[in-house]
């Protein structure tokens, strides 16, 4: 699934970037916040239905890598797709979009240096169904994504995701 932007050679405030969301149908390998110390896991059948609404959403940042700050947006997710993971079962949520260069130097110069090797994603998602509140990982069947964070992947929920300047 994209969102078609048209190509701008040499555009200064356009730096591709792609990644790996996050895992799906498989528990995170720590609670998220806003999980309330829960584990999570997103079906495939939730993040299929999902994903228009993630499409054209905003990619944000902490100083320190930490966390989200919506009010840091330093880029924008124009394609998501669900693939077969490297090994084992379940699938990854790729993203590919543009980072705000011009805007963010530094954090885009951070990106490029450290990209996969330190640092991850993570989502933000809102509109929340949970098969049962009271267990310890909680089954996502339904949601809305609004948005995305690079962050270290120390601090990620989900230790496979990276993302990386392309």
């Amino acid at each position: 699934m994209a969102l078609e932007m048209p190509e701008v050679a040499g555009h200064p405030n356009r730096r591709r970037f792609k990644g790996v969301l996050t895992t799906v149908d498989i528990a995170s390998d720590r609670a998220p916040s806003g999980a309330r110390g829960h584990r999570v896991l997103l079906t495939a059948s939730a993040t299929e239905l999902a994903l228009p609404s993630l499409l054209g959403m905003a990619v944000d940042y902490t100083p320190e890598l930490d966390g989200h700050d919506a009010r840091r947006k330093v880029g924008i997710i124009t394609t998501a797709e669900l693939s077969a993971r490297s090994r084992g079962a379940g699938q990854q949520l790729e993203v590919a979009g543009y980072l705000f260069e011009k805007d963010f130097p530094e954090i885009v110069s951070e990106i490029g240096s450290k990209g996969r090797m330190t640092l991850g994603m993570s989502y933000e998602i809102a509109d929340v169904r949970v098969v049962d509140a009271e267990a310890a990982v909680w089954v996502i069947r339904e949601f809305a994504f609004t948005g995305a964070a690079v962050l270290k992947r120390s601090r990620a929920a989900y230790a496979e995701t990276w993302v990386e300047l392309n």
